[in-house]
């Protein structure tokens, strides 16, 4: 993430999501590390954009909606698209860190 982040939720698939001050999702896979879907919300019309932050996000019981609180004073509810398929969403090329210490 590029920003400072402001939120962190994982639901029981081991989806990470980060909610970022500039209003950015990043969707990780908590295993492997690997950023695997990254969004920007547009921001409500009248807000400045400014106003584009990710405060606070948690999924729902079920684990499959994810619900954003935004700096333009908005809630959001994310579900996954079940349309989707590799082709019409590829995921990002993930590239294993090479140097990672274990402390």
């Amino acid at each position: 993430q590029k920003s400072i982040v402001n939120s962190l939720s994982v639901n029981e698939d081991d989806v990470v999501v980060s909610g970022g001050d500039n209003g950015s999702l990043y969707f990780w896979d908590y295993k492997s590390g690997h950023n695997f879907q990254q969004a920007a919300p547009k921001v409500q019309p009248g807000s400045m954009e400014s106003e584009a932050g990710i405060f606070a996000s948690t999924f729902d019981r079920t684990g499959t909606r994810l619900i954003t609180v935004e700096a333009d004073k908005t809630i959001k509810m994310w579900k996954e698209d079940e349309d989707a398929t590799p082709e019409t969403h590829p995921n990002l090329e993930f590239h294993p860190p090479k140097d990672v210490r274990r402390y």
